[in-house]
């Protein structure tokens, strides 16, 4: 869960660099570390980039509070 929590807001992050980089052309990550092939921008990368794999997995994973869709309650969830 607290592994989930992270990789999101990591996620969120790489995102709103993303945005910056569509919207105004401007790299924050590489604006803050020097340039993209810098090391720490390339370590910075790397990790957006396996939280966001991370957070695929959430996708496919049940949710502890969800209910299986049976016969017995398939009009409940109508």
């Amino acid at each position: 869960m607290l592994m989930d929590r992270i990789a999101l807001i990591i996620s969120i992050i790489g995102c709103l660099n993303w945005g910056l980089i569509g919207i105004f052309k401007f790299d924050l990550i590489s604006w803050i570390f020097g340039s993209q092939g810098a090391l720490a921008s390339r370590v910075i990368y790397t990790v957006v980039a396996l939280a966001g794999l991370w957070c695929v997995s959430l996708l496919f994973r049940p949710r502890e509070h969800e209910v299986p869709v049976t016969r017995e309650n398939r009009s409940n969830v109508d």
